[in-house]
């Protein structure tokens, strides 16, 4: 049997009426009641809000909670905008440290090149390591001085401590150095301590070896190596670095320039030094030089008799 729907909104609809009009009633009721002035009514409302409010405690929880929800989600947010600018502001900390670090390094070996002690008829110019073309067979680099600047070949560089190379190849505004590592500096040597006179030869190794030693049984390791001046090509008494045995029992040189950070090397004026342009009068003498030594007249005739 189908149910008559006409009957159900025929009864529904006046009970919504009924009750809409109750609630209303209550709440003009409730509305008066709050606007009488009356003490008796005023004791009344206490009354009536000690007894109710309290009671609604656990129907104010979940409000209470959101509340405060909504105010710990804000103040996340600017715990992580503040977390956010922390960070940048780390960045740029790290950054400047850097660059003051990279500042004090570099006032820190120039501060090295002007407290060096030099004989004092030296002069010198000052160039920027502008390449490293080291190689497994080839150990030298490129300075930002040349023909323009005055720089002639052989002449002795050096950084804040100690004796790096030679000049070896000039252009107008560049020129190479020969580091004393590299397979073709050979470098005369002394050392004070014993007083031997040595040959520094590079091998392409961060030590270069000792060679040609009188009597190495004086030498002991830690004794101070310097440029003997032997030659004419590089002023004598430039520090060389240290004596160090190898463990195959070789005598090598720990050298006093810091090769991991050649940055600025001073190139050194030597007014004494002979130009070098014949580089075959260095191994035989020219045709029609004799061999002969010099003899005083008095040792010549010594022999003739």
């Amino acid at each position: 049997m189908a149910k008559d729907k006409t009957q159900d909104e025929d009864f529904i609809a006046p009970l919504k009426r009924l009750l809409t009009g109750v609630v209303i009633l209550c709440l003009i009721g409730i509305f008066i009641l709050w606007r009488i002035d009356s003490p008796r009514v005023e004791r009344f409302r206490a009354q009536v809000i000690d007894t109710v409010v309290p009671s609604f405690d656990w129907a104010m929880a979940p409000v209470t909670g959101a509340v405060n929800l909504v105010r710990d989600f804000q103040s996340y947010r600017r715990i992580v905008e503040q977390n956010q600018e922390l960070r940048r502001e780390l960045q740029q900390m790290k950054a400047w440290k850097e660059a003051a670090l990279q500042l004090e390094q570099e006032n820190a070996r120039l501060l090295d090149l002007n407290n060096v002690r030099l004989d004092p008829r030296l002069t010198y110019v000052t160039g920027v390591v502008m390449a490293d073309s080291g190689s497994p067979f080839r150990q030298s680099v490129l300075l930002n001085v040349g023909h323009r600047d005055g720089i002639v070949d052989g002449w002795a560089t050096m950084d804040g401590i100690g004796l790096v190379g030679r000049i070896s190849g000039v252009g107008r505004n560049t020129a190479r150095v020969i580091l004393l590592t590299d397979t073709s500096s050979r470098i005369p040597a002394i050392i004070p301590r014993s007083g031997q006179t040595a040959i520094v030869m590079g091998d392409n190794t961060a030590a270069p070896l000792v060679s040609f030693l009188e009597s190495p049984e004086k030498v002991r390791p830690g004794d101070r190596v310097v440029s003997s001046g032997d030659g004419g090509v590089f002023p004598a008494g430039l520090l060389i670095g240290q004596v160090a045995q190898d463990p195959g029992g070789r005598l090598r040189v720990r050298l006093a320039a810091d090769y991991e950070r050649l940055e600025y090397l001073r190139v050194l004026r030597n007014p004494g030094t002979q130009a070098i342009t014949d580089h075959g009068a260095l191994i035989a003498p020219a045709e029609g030089e004799t061999t002969e030594p010099d003899l005083p007249q008095d040792a010549l005739e010594a022999i003739n008799d």
